[in-house]
């Protein structure tokens, strides 16, 4: 069994044009090839061994900056019969799964098995709930509904003989009709279709949560005649926003299919029933796996979605992106669960909402606002973005916030909002500002997300106004009264791998900003400071342990007296365990933190049909250290490291972990920390 890959030989002659004579010609071949296949290569009927992975991840937040997590991944065995002229039976006799995290998920009954004869000639996926009744190009109407382009040719050499197979990229005459979008490769010489990476038109997809669907079919030469399944890959893209929180659910399957027997003289009885089934649970159970299943999980599953991309960003290349793009409706608005209730402070409870409105498939007008109880003091945004179908962005605002003066998230804001509430701790950094302002946010280039913006604003200080309902508030920052004019350039790396077995992400910002004293406290005339800051970490696994490094740093220049506003605070649950929370406010900080983290047996806890927790407990004991310098007369610790020490836990699928540490110099203490999964704080 041979199989091909795409490996692009340029075409000979004149320029291709769409519907030549080449491509007619090929087309026709193709066509006459898929109607008389029986009788040109004498196949009767079959029986394969498909194995496979269906796997279903998530991600969240803007731009989806780290690669999906798996949430749940099954590995199937099936047995694949087909007889002439259209008879077919999977047999799924091996399932297991793994569940990662607590979900409800299942799937339609058309992902347990393969696609056969490179879709029938009206095309249904996900039981017809995704896409339905869809012409095949390459049926006998194919004509009538698509538009041909004849392109590069792909060579392979099998014993005794070269095949040349041709790329025909396929677009639809109606691109607001349901069709199928992409390139289908076929053999030159019989016209057999050995290959398919497709998408379809938004019309064509059913379900509108759906952001992308791909299909890649690969066929091999079996015995040197006929070209049979051997890898199909599929991608089901969902989007949604929880509040104005991106979301997405990713389905995909893996499948590699082999072991042909060829003309055996199946009998009909034996594809009687449905035609994907299984054998009964217990036969399921009993079949022989071999490892864990996330130790044979293909990594195409797990890293990345540059198949996807590829296929989509031809489909766009092929077509207006307009008839592939989700159109989006009316949606309410807001970054997450804090942004409709919150408790700090300042503020004490407030209230908010928002929503969202596009215009057509690049613009979006959104506007939201929030009212605090205790400060009678109104918050909001309004704002229009432009999106670029490659990625660019640019966005227009104008604002009214209460910003966090730290660069360091210390919790989530739900957290946050529970312990200000009932505790007295409210671990942000609170000061006023109000202006218009706009954002340029290139994409990602050379691995790298680079965003541009500026503003124009007002800002000043903020007073205590809520208690508690134990324990007592402490103060805000002294924050000047500025009006300012501010320049930032952030970098960003994803979660990627890197050198010696890691994964890394970092993240960087240098601002400019100049401003005048809106108050008495800064002497008259303009002044200017430059900031920078940068954090960034790293993992490295080691069978199931793993190390985990983060390191920041940060400095800002300026003449005296430095605002409050823009000193480098650390110190909390994060940036300084073990100390009080921004007990360093300094002209430079930084902060490093070294854990190695290993499971120990735990109980597993059953959550119904969510689930039941992994039978473990994830031990994270830590190393950490901050170092400041140019302290804050507000916050006078003195110069110099201020080192601890502490343990973790993570537990309940990892989305919870408890640190207890203490600090190790003077004004070190012992501290407690519990929150869920900082990859969940955006949402929360």
């Amino acid at each position: 069994m041979v199989g091909i890959g795409p490996r692009p030989v340029a075409a000979q002659g004149n320029p291709a044009q769409w519907n030549d004579a080449r491509a007619r010609a090929l087309v026709a071949l193709a066509i006459a090839r898929r109607s008389r296949q029986l009788a040109d290569t004498g196949l009767t009927d079959y029986k394969a061994t498909a194995h496979g992975y269906l796997t279903f991840l998530a991600q969240a937040g803007p731009g989806f900056p780290d690669p999906p997590k798996i949430i749940r991944s099954d590995e199937l065995a099936v047995e694949v019969y087909w007889r002439a002229p259209n008879l077919s039976k999977q047999l799924v006799v091996g399932h297991r799964d793994t569940l990662l995290l607590p979900g409800d998920i299942g799937y339609y009954s058309d992902r347990y098995g393969i696609i056969q004869n490179n879709f029938p000639d009206s095309i249904r996926l996900g039981d017809g709930h995704d896409v339905r009744g869809v012409p095949h190009p390459l049926a006998p109407h194919g004509p009538d509904d698509y538009d041909y382009l004849a392109g590069d040719s792909l060579r392979i050499t099998i014993p005794g003989r070269v095949v040349e197979v041709y790329a025909i990229r396929v677009r639809p005459r109606d691109p607001a009709a349901a069709r199928m979008v992409g390139t289908v490769y076929v053999e030159r010489e019989t016209g057999a279709l050995v290959r398919m990476a497709v998408t379809f038109t938004r019309a064509a997809i059913l379900d509108h949560r759906i952001e992308t669907l791909t299909v890649t079919l690969d066929n091999a030469l079996v015995n040197q005649r006929f070209w049979l399944p051997q890898r199909q890959e599929l991608d089901v893209v969902r989007s949604a926003s929880w509040f104005d929180y991106p979301v997405r659910g990713i389905i995909r399957a893996r499948w590699h299919i082999c072991c042909y027997a060829v003309n055996r003289g199946f009998v009909p009885g034996a594809f009687a029933g449905p035609e994907i089934a299984s054998v009964p649970l217990n036969a399921l159970k009993a079949y022989p796996w071999q490892g864990r299943i996330l130790d044979s999980l293909p990594d195409v599953a797990v890293a990345t979605v540059e198949d996807v991309r590829r296929v989509e960003n031809d489909a766009r290349a092929i077509v207006q992106r307009a008839a592939v793009a989700r159109v989006r409706g009316a949606a309410v608005a807001g970054g997450g669960i804090s942004d409709f209730v919150r408790v700090d402070r300042v503020e004490g409870l407030a209230l908010g909402a928002g929503a969202s409105l596009p215009f057509g498939p690049a613009w979006t007008v959104s506007g939201n606002g929030r009212y605090g109880l205790d400060d009678r003091q109104g918050k909001g945004e309004a704002a229009v973005r432009w999106e670029s179908g490659a990625g660019p962005s640019i966005r227009a605002f104008a604002f009214r916030s209460y910003r966090d003066a730290g660069d360091v998230a210390e919790g989530s804001q739900l957290a946050n909002s529970l312990a200000a509430q009932e505790f007295g701790a409210d671990h942000t950094e609170p000061y006023d500002v109000r202006g218009i302002g706009a954002t340029f946010d290139a994409g990602e280039i050379a691995g790298l997300r680079w965003t541009l913006s500026a503003t124009r604003e007002t800002q000043r200080g903020l007073a205590v106004h809520a208690r508690p309902a134990d324990g007592v508030y402490g103060p805000t920052i002294p924050a000047f009264g500025l009006q300012a004019t501010r320049a930032a350039l952030s970098i960003a790396r994803a979660m990627a791998a890197g050198p010696w077995g890691t994964e890394w992400r970092a993240r960087a910002e240098v601002r400019v900003e100049s401003y005048t004293a809106a108050d008495t406290v800064l002497a008259r005339g303009a002044a200017t400071l430059g900031r920078a800051f940068a954090d960034a970490e790293a993992d490295r696994a080691w069978g199931p342990d793993r190390l985990v490094a983060r390191v920041s740093l940060g400095g800002v220049s300026a003449a005296t007296p430095l605002p409050a506003q823009e000193y480098l605070y650390a110190g909390g649950d994060v940036s300084g365990p073990g100390y009080a929370y921004h007990a360093f406010a300094g002209r430079m900080t930084g902060t490093g933190r070294l854990e190695w983290q290993f499971p120990v047996p735990g109980p597993a806890i059953p959550l119904g049909r969510y689930g039941t927790t992994p039978a473990h407990i994830i031990l994270a004991p830590f190393i950490s250290a901050d170092y400041v310098d140019g302290a804050a007369s507000f916050r006078p610790l003195a110069t110099g490291w201020y080192p601890a020490a502490g343990l973790g836990g993570i537990m309940l699928f990892d989305l919870v972990r408890i640190d207890v540490a203490r600090g190790l110099r003077a004004n070190g203490q012992w501290t407690v920390w519990a929150d869920l999964l900082p990859d969940l704080w955006g949402v929360l």
